[in-house]
């Protein structure tokens, strides 16, 4: 409000007080000192004053000159600001209490003050003063100055009771009445006010100040037009604040008016209070824009409301709503409803905007609730809403749009009724999807037959019939995977379905699987004949219709397929040269044999089939009897291979060569190589037999003796109980007698730890173990196996190991177990699994280095499947960010996003949106946090970090209530993540801050 201006009162004050002191110096003193004081006095020479005043108090005797020494002495310490003034005073009246100037000694101090503007300390003097002992007009003066000090003071009661004793005051009555009206006006007592300010309107010196409260008066009496008139007539001769003011006066009142185009310019130059507006003055100029149609200017009002908790901030919140949703800016727009909606001062706008937030909610996606959740919210709040019957569709169909299948089956769960069976069926399939995704096979066919049992559409019910055949396949139930693969075939709707056209190959691998090699070489015929387009699967339909003639020994329908495998240069190409290379020896062809092994070796230099490829070779001159031949091949594949699964084999076959020659010397040292390097395996143990037939055959039995006893897995002696303990658990274990078997090997491992057959009782007591859910007992078991030379049960031992270790997360203990696994395994499947869990275990170490490194190996594995991709990449992603290679991880998120599905796809976006946010693309960043809301809001916490990074982008877009709002609502509903909220509050502190240095009265 405006500042009281009263200083044009105090030359009358001064003038009465010079009048005052002039009249003391009438009084006829002989001592010129003292006249010389008083005119020194009346000249405002205090100090001077006081010495002589001091100097004549001294040296007379006089009581009346005494007396009035003492009256100035106090005078002029009051006037000089000397400490002990006011005490000088009450001296003087306490030493002189018939002095004629008591009474005007507090009334002079008392208007001294006065004159100052030192209001507390002049009313303290006024207090004093003797009012009945004054004349008529020394009594006006002193009931307006005492009421003006009340006024002042902000004391009313006393300001108004003494204003009122002078309000028919000829020098003072105007003034007094002015005041009076002033208060009446604050107190808005509008008519009292009036009544006082039109009798002093016709005084010039008042004029230009009534028509401003005249004019503010009138707004609040809701005399609208009549506050604009006076409003503007007093623009002209009002200051700076005043001018604000009435700018705003005049622009709410056009506003109350409904004249929006006129509201707004008095509006904008508003200042605001203290130079800041309120939520009001924002809503105002806001909703004036928005009823010119002028959206943007009212969203820029509309969205500085922040913190907005009543009436005012409903209507603009709401109001805001709409404004976004003219401009087609819908994300901000659902924010706006939902704010509106949650505020119960308008419960018809409450109602509106949440009708609208359950709308867009269902549009667009929603990262704070589900779809489903907010239109059922909705329902029960405004049951008898007029787009009841709109809402409910919206819901049925929200359940599948939002993607959000997880808390949308809880919804169903609880509502089954006739006409949302179509949704539950459709929802059971769709989160039975994601939970096979996520490798929760077995809840995964658990929601594909609850799709299965509301067959309301024949699409869904087959297609929820293919993949439950999926989950049986994972689950190792082949049989059950096969019918129901042939039944989704049977399905007239399954033509339509995307999983149709790879029907064929799946029911092959079924068969595959279950050893029926005739009906999955059938099976993957189909598909080569129905699915050419789909390379990958073609390639592999080729290989394994091979594998399936040529293990049911129709070695020439094998040649075909494998011919073709090379045609097509598969990257299996290598493999399909070395089983045709096999073929021809089956079918009593072994030169054709040897000739295309050694061309395999030549054209595939780093298969991984080269070993196998030498040791069939060298197989194989020795069936043709080239015997020379083999020898070599056979030192080729022990130099290569060192510690390959084939070296002891060909070891024991140069032994046999040379047995077999009649070369028993050279077959010994053979034969003794393989015990010795290869102890316990059965290659060791059939070059011990063999080694002893010539040792008796040679008549050099003690020679035997003595070389046995060096070999700690043969004693000769315990051999037959060994054989016996052996052979007793070895009949418990093909005949599926497990805690016979467990208990038999377990034993034999006791009695013979080093015994001929403990390599093969420890592996096989350590997958008994296994199968058995023991997986902690079969560790010492596998450890024992991998722990000797490499033998048949090296790799499976080693993977076996590994898993265990893993679901331990025992990851110090996995990695070296995963490294020889990755080193020495002949299966890719195998390779794959240890470079792919080094991958996760260097991670989960953060060993990021490592863990790169084994992602690359595993992406350029052209046989790995796109979940094992996602892995890595995602890997390559996180390290990335870990060590601060953005760049890195751009592309890695950039190459996640065109495989990954589940959370792993929610991440993806979510790096994507992150990193257009740093490149400042904000508006294209919302984008994709949207998507992200839309078709992933059951991952909550890549939604939660979507919603912060929204936050930030709205910011960055200078929407500043966007951004806070969701940062509000970040911080309330999403607990669950702490590091979330954390971010979220540290970015709102960080915005409040900055908003408080801006959030001016400036708007334009």
């Amino acid at each position: 409000m405006r500042k009281l201006f009263w200083l044009f009162f105090l030359v009358f004050f001064v003038q009465s007080l010079s009048i005052s002191a002039q009249k003391s110096a009438i009084y006829s003193h002989e001592s010129k000192d003292f006249d010389k004081a008083i005119s020194l006095y009346n000249e405002a020479q205090y100090a001077s004053a006081q010495i002589i005043f001091e100097k004549v108090k001294s040296a007379t005797a006089n009581e009346e000159l005494l007396s009035d020494c003492s009256f100035y002495i106090a005078n002029c310490a009051i006037r000089t600001d000397q400490a002990g003034a006011d005490e000088l005073m009450e001296q003087f009246v306490s030493d002189y209490p018939t002095s004629r100037k008591q009474n005007q000694a507090y009334i002079g101090v008392a208007q001294y003050y006065f004159a100052q503007g030192n209001y507390p300390q002049a009313l303290e003097w006024f207090d004093k003063v003797d009012e009945g002992n004054l004349s008529g007009n020394d009594r006006d003066k002193f009931n307006f100055q005492k009421g003006y000090s009340f006024f002042v003071s902000k004391n009313k009661k006393e300001a108004t009771a003494y204003f009122n004793k002078v309000v028919n005051s000829a020098e003072y009555g105007s003034q007094a009445k002015y005041y009076l009206g002033f208060m009446a006006y604050e107190s808005d007592d509008y008519k009292q006010a009036t009544k006082y300010f039109d009798e002093v309107s016709g005084e010039e010196k008042y004029k230009e100040k009534l028509s401003y409260y005249q004019a503010d008066m009138n707004f609040k009496l809701g005399n609208f037009q009549k506050a604009i008139d006076l409003g503007l007539k007093a623009m002209d001769k009002s200051n700076a604040a005043e001018k604000s003011e009435l700018n705003k006066i005049i622009g709410e009142s056009y506003f109350n008016l409904k004249q929006y185009d006129k509201s707004i310019p008095y509006l904008s130059l508003y200042k605001g209070k203290k130079g800041r507006w309120n939520n009001t003055d924002f809503y105002q100029l806001g909703y004036a824009y928005y009823m010119q149609k002028d959206y943007e200017n009212a969203i820029s009002q509309f969205n500085k409301i922040i913190d907005g908790k009543d009436f005012v901030a409903q209507n603009a919140y709401y109001h805001l709503g709409e404004s976004y949703l003219k401009t087609d800016q819908k994300t901000q727009a659902l924010n706006a409803f939902k704010n509106a909606s949650e505020m119960d001062f308008n419960l018809g706008i409450q109602e509106d905007a949440g009708l609208n937030y359950a709308k867009l909610s269902y549009e667009i996606g929603n990262s704070y609730q589900s779809t489903p959740a907010v239109l059922i919210s909705f329902l029960k709040k405004y049951p008898n809403n007029a787009s009841r019957s709109e809402v409910e569709k919206l819901l049925i169909d929200s359940y599948i749009s939002s993607k959000n299948y997880k808390e949308a089956l809880v919804l169903l769960e609880k509502n089954k009724s006739p006409e949302n069976k179509l949704a539950y069926q459709k929802v059971t399939f769709y989160r039975g999807l994601e939970l096979y995704t996520d490798s929760n096979y077995q809840e995964a066919a658990t929601l594909f037959e609850k799709s299965l049992d509301e067959p309301k559409d024949a699409k869904f019910t087959a297609r929820a019939t293919f993949w439950k055949g999926e989950t049986e396949y994972v689950l190792d139930d082949f049989k059950n995977a096969v019918l129901s693969y042939k039944q989704f075939m049977g399905m007239a709707a399954a033509k339509e379905t995307p999983e149709y056209k790879n029907s064929n190959y799946n029911i092959a691998y079924s068969y595959f699987k279950l050893k029926e090699y005739d009906q999955a070489g059938n099976y993957f015929q189909n598909q080569i004949d129905n699915a050419k387009e789909d390379k990958v699967r073609l390639h592999d339909s080729y290989l394994r219709l091979a594998d399936c003639r040529f293990v049911a020994s129709k070695y020439t329908s094998a040649l075909e397929a494998y011919s073709k495998v090379i045609e097509l240069k598969s990257v299996d190409a290598d493999y399909a040269y070395f089983q045709k290379a096999i073929c021809y020896g089956f079918v009593s062809k072994n030169d054709k044999k040897i000739e295309e092994l050694n061309a395999f070796l030549q054209l595939y230099p780093k298969s991984e089939y080269r070993d196998d490829a030498l040791f069939e070779l060298g197989n194989t001159y020795v069936a043709e009897n080239k015997q020379d031949l083999a020898i070599k091949t056979y030192d080729k594949l022990n130099a290569e291979f060192k510690n390959g699964s084939f070296t002891s084999k060909s070891i024991l076959r140069q032994g046999l060569v040379y047995y077999n020659a009649d070369k028993d010397e050279q077959a010994l040292v053979k034969f003794k190589k393989v015990a010795a390097d290869f102890p316990k395996t059965p290659e060791a143990l059939e070059a011990v037999a063999t080694a002893r037939l010539i040792y008796v055959d040679n008549g050099k039995v003690d020679e035997y003796a003595t070389w046995v006893r060096t070999l700690d897995f043969v004693a000769v002696t315990d051999a037959e109980l060994d054989n016996d303990t052996y052979e007793a658990a070895e009949k418990q274990y093909l005949q599926n007698n497990s805690k016979q078997a467990i208990s038999g090997f377990s034993g034999y491992v006791s009695k013979f730890p080093n015994g001929i057959h403990s390599l093969k009782a420890n592996f096989y007591l350590a997958q008994m173990y296994f199968s058995d859910a023991q997986e902690a007992k079969s560790i010492p078991n596998y450890e024992f196996v991998i722990g000797e030379p490499r033998s048949e049960f090296t790799e499976q031992s080693l993977a076996r190991l590994a898993q265990i270790y893993l679901k331990k997360e025992s990851y110090d203990k996995a990695i070296p177990v995963l490294s020889r696994l990755e080193n020495e395994a002949d299966f890719p499947q195998n390779i794959t699994f240890a470079q792919s869990n080094l991958m996760k275990c260097y991670y989960d170490k953060k060993d990021y280095d490592n863990s790169v490194i084994y992602a690359e190996k595993v992406l350029a594995n052209p046989k790995t499947d796109d979940n094992v991709k996602s892995d890595a990449q995602i890997i390559i992603a996180r390290a990335a960010i870990q060590t601060g290679d953005e760049t890195k991880a751009r592309s890695a998120y950039a190459k996640l996003q065109t495989i990954a599905k589940g959370e792993l796809a929610a991440e993806a976006l979510y790096y994507d949106a992150y990193f257009k946010n740093k490149d400042g693309k904000f508006e294209v960043s919302n984008t994709v946090v949207q998507k992200l809301a839309k078709n992933y809001s059951s991952y909550k916490y890549f939604g939660a970090k979507g919603l912060v990074l929204m936050a930030k982008n709205f910011y960055g877009l200078k929407d500043s209530f966007q951004a806070t709002y969701i940062l509000d609502n970040v911080i309330k509903n999403f607990t669950d993540f702490p590091d979330v909220v954390s971010e979220a509050q540290t970015e709102l502190d960080s915005i409040k801050n900055e908003e408080s240095k801006t959030n001016s009265s400036i708007t334009n």
